[in-house]
């Protein structure tokens, strides 16, 4: 199932809120913890993260010249790394919904000397703010369940990427075994939380976080979603027993 209603609620984690609501909800969560989002994804995934975004940049295709776009690219890890695959004859947009993330971002890049081809753009990315056929790759890693309207979101993606181009949607998603079920859920929402407080000062936001992982449509849903909004060729890839899953998808 999806988190998506026909009235005008949503899940904001496990609960009911007003779909307006969410959005601001999801705004102060990253607001809250966008100072420390670096150092949590070390702390969280084991540093982990960094092999499943380096899958993600191998598998993307991108070269020389090309146009990416980068959704809820945050503090820029993807951005980044595609800065130096495009060169200095193409592009790499770093959007995101969040002014603080993008602020976050922006100053790590600038400090790591990446300006050159890339720009910062405060995006949603249900009604992005782009011209139709604008980018060969897009990517959006550790943002799609934080977006309200995912089905939106997808059609606003499949709209602004080229035919030919291709949608990475990098995302937790579900296992299928038990055990590793039950251990994570066990850190997620007993060691997490903790983890935020200590590190973040932000104990509920973590908690939502966990919490918001569960409610996102599982690997079959996902890629069917794509494939809904105009997608070719969908498929995803596991990583980590199912504990994140790697969704492509070309437009035709």
């Amino acid at each position: 199932m999806t988190d998506q209603r026909n009235d005008d609620t949503t899940h904001f984690g496990f609960e009911d809120v007003k779909k307006e609501e969410k959005v601001q909800r999801v705004a102060d969560v990253f607001h809250s913890v966008a100072g420390k989002y670096d150092l949590m994804n070390d702390l969280m995934s084991g540093g982990v993260h960094r092999l499943w975004k380096r899958i993600t940049i191998e598998q993307s295709g991108v070269r020389t010249g090309h146009t990416v776009l980068d959704i809820a690219g945050g503090t820029g890890d993807l951005t980044m790394r595609f800065s130096r695959l495009v060169g200095p004859s193409g592009k790499v947009v770093l959007a995101d919904i969040n002014d603080s993330m993008l602020k976050v971002g922006r100053d790590k890049l600038m400090d790591k000397g990446v300006t050159g081809n890339v720009e910062f753009v405060q995006a949603n990315a249900e009604a992005l703010p782009f011209p139709d056929n604008s980018f060969d790759v897009i990517t959006i890693a550790f943002g799609l369940r934080n977006v309200t309207d995912k089905d939106a979101a997808l059609r606003s993606m499949a709209r602004v990427l080229k035919p030919g181009g291709k949608v990475m949607v990098l995302e937790f998603s579900k296992t299928d075994n038990p055990l590793l079920t039950k251990a994570y859920d066990f850190y997620s929402f007993n060691i997490l939380p903790h983890m935020g407080s200590a590190i973040a000062g932000d104990a509920e936001s973590y908690r939502y976080l966990a919490e918001s992982i569960r409610m996102h449509p599982d690997q079959e849903t996902l890629k069917r979603m794509m494939q809904e909004a105009g997608l070719t060729n969908c498929k995803f890839q596991n990583m980590t027993g199912g504990i994140v899953a790697l969704h492509t998808g070309i437009k035709p």
